[in-house]
């Protein structure tokens, strides 16, 4: 079990994932992954691993959420998320196959060209 000051982290970068997802439009991970490799001292792969399952419930009450009010256009949903289901096995098992230092290189390189993006659109 973690002691009380990870269980404060974990719980404050749950939060600032779920403001920054809902506020911004973000992914949780680009929030998540990074939170729990500085503050907490996860691998790349443990971080990217919870940020999926973290993910997963967020998603779950969001959909939710949304399907409550009329707002889920099942069709398309199921149009995008069985590819992305396939897609994150594949992903998965390719990071399995990478080194960690290739991981975490690739992550960031990805995080630079959103906010290159972002900067210049």
């Amino acid at each position: 079990m973690a002691d009380r000051g990870t269980t404060l982290r974990l719980v404050l970068i749950g939060l600032v994932s779920g403001v920054f997802s809902a506020l911004l439009g973000v992914g949780g991970g680009i929030v998540i992954v990074p939170l729990l490799v500085l503050w907490l001292g996860f691998r790349q792969r443990e971080a990217s691993a919870t940020s999926l399952a973290a993910i997963g419930l967020i998603a779950l009450v969001g959909v939710t959420l949304y399907a409550v009010r009329g707002h889920v256009e099942v069709g398309p949903g199921l149009l995008v998320g069985i590819p992305a289901a396939a897609g994150a096995v594949a992903g998965a098992v390719l990071q399995q196959r990478l080194r960690a230092r290739v991981l975490s290189f690739a992550f960031a390189a990805l995080l630079a060209a959103i906010g290159a993006y972002l900067v210049i659109s």
